[in-house]
């Protein structure tokens, strides 16, 4: 159960759980800050040496571990653009100050608030671990189902799953585990006190989504009837609310992005060289006292002559090297499990960090990565829930690199990754004013070599948060 916990534990919540255990046993103490040595036997994964060194340093010392893409532009908010809000507002941006935690972290704080069932536990970490890092929630309950099944042996329907979703999505801050923008954004103002500001975002946001997000804000003003100064009220509103809830918990790029402290330095040399190492953080390095195996072995040696006070201090002496000795082994599984992932990882998605390119990504599921290490699916799944990789093409959380596998028509595997972002950019060119329905997607997709049925395209398109081509149509205006 220990080795269990560390293993899910970012570096920040390990550096403190580190800290507080040998606050607690005298018998744990750690190495002079001058002593760079690493008396835990934890293997070492320097930058400078290959897979292959790595992982026989590795055997040696051991002879005793988003994607989601954020949203894309068609899921942005957009901004208004009238003059009376842009002469006087003030544009709305939450940061975060101070904490180190990732959203994962407080919402799973959240969730140990909530009297849930051992079965909606696993399932509420589960969708916790795969919500993006806008904090919405882009995978279809369908297929929440299905991996919870197939990986975890859980087995639930999709109203079970929803039930805890909606849970979920009374975390704060509002918007958390959205199953889209529209959604996130009603869960914001369902929050709010009751006003008749707040009917008109709940009437905007609920009936004329798709006029809200085209900015069409002439309709929209004459639809429901607002007088300018009402408008202008509205519009101030609308930019109170955030579309990305889970930026505001520590977790989006730019700004906040060194919050986040990755688990994994991948380094890729120009010579298509790719190491990586595991990083250490403030965890030091941690050996029991020998002031405690000293005592052991003087009371053992004069076992027959104790009295009951030395008895006691031998019980107390034994379960704190027991505990301290468990400790260190429980780290040093923690290294070893995190170093067979990440390394698997790269192996199989070598394209992606030779380039940097999404259509590399490989189909990959955590199943792969537990046949090649070895591992149980829950303990791959427990690695890349809440870990970190920094690369040369940035900081992605290890869920970033998995993607389905699915076998086009023509017999090719493709990730679905892949063939998002290949629809995603067809659609971003075609014409505004005639767009593609399905079957022309699925036809100009299939001239690209990507020969997918209508009813895959539809379904991706839906998880890209792409409407259909009615709604996408724009027409001119003189």
């Amino acid at each position: 159960m220990l080795q269990v916990r560390l293993l899910e534990m970012p570096l920040a919540e390990l550096e403190q759980n580190v800290q507080m255990e040998i606050d607690d046993n005298p018998a744990l103490e750690t190495t002079p800050p001058e002593d760079d040595s690493f008396s835990t036997n934890e293997e070492s994964t320097d930058s400078s040496e290959s897979y292959e060194e790595s992982l026989e340093r590795e055997e040696r010392a051991d002879a005793l571990d988003t994607a989601l893409q954020n949203m894309g532009s068609d899921d942005e908010m957009p901004e208004p653009s009238y003059k009376a809000f842009a002469s006087g507002g003030a544009e709305y941006e939450e940061i975060t100050y101070g904490d180190q935690r990732s959203f994962y972290d407080q919402l799973k704080e959240q969730m140990r608030e909530l009297e849930l069932s051992p079965e909606q536990q696993d399932v509420m970490e589960y969708l916790i671990g795969s919500l993006d890092n806008d904090g919405l929630l882009r995978k279809p309950l369908e297929d929440v189902a299905d991996e919870l099944a197939i990986y975890h042996a859980i087995n639930v329907t999709e109203k079970q799953i929803e039930e805890v979703l909606h849970l979920l999505q009374g975390f704060d801050p509002a918007g958390i585990g959205a199953r889209s923008l529209q959604e996130c954004l009603l869960l914001q103002i369902e929050r709010r006190k009751p006003s008749p500001i707040r009917q008109l975002l709940k009437t905007l946001i609920a009936e004329h989504f798709n006029d809200f997000m085209n900015k069409h804000w002439d309709k929209i003003a004459q639809q429901l009837n607002l007088d300018e100064e009402t408008f202008g009220q509205l519009q101030t509103e609308i930019q109170k609310l955030n579309p990305k809830p889970g930026a505001s918990m520590g977790e989006t790029e730019g700004r906040n992005l060194q919050q986040i402290t990755p688990d994994f330095v991948v380094e890729t040399a120009d010579d298509g060289t790719i190491s990586f190492y595991i990083n250490k953080g403030r965890v030091p390095d941690l050996y029991v006292s020998p002031s405690f195996t000293d005592l052991l072995k003087g009371y053992q040696e004069n076992k027959q002559s104790m009295s009951r006070q030395d008895k006691q201090a031998l019980l107390y002496a034994r379960e704190k090297v027991d505990r301290a000795k468990g400790f260190i082994e429980a780290v040093k599984q923690r290294r070893h499990t995190l170093y067979v992932t990440m390394k698997t990882i790269i192996e199989l998605q070598r394209d992606f960090f030779l380039e940097g390119d999404e259509n590399d990504l490989h189909p990959m599921v955590l199943k792969d990565i537990a046949q090649k290490t070895g591992l149980d699916i829950s303990t791959v799944s427990r690695v890349c829930n809440s870990k970190y990789a920094q690369t040369r093409w940035g900081t992605f959380r290890l869920r970033h690199f998995f993607s389905e596998g699915i076998k086009t028509e023509d017999g090719k595997e493709l990730s679905a990754r892949q063939l998002k972002a290949v629809l995603q950019e067809l659609i971003k060119e075609e014409d505004p004013q005639k767009p593609m329905n399905d079957d022309l997607l699925a036809e100009e997709m299939k001239r690209r070599g990507f020969a997918i049925a209508r009813r895959t395209v539809a379904k991706y398109r839906e998880q890209l948060g792409i409407p259909v081509a009615r709604l996408r149509k724009q027409t001119s205006h003189i």
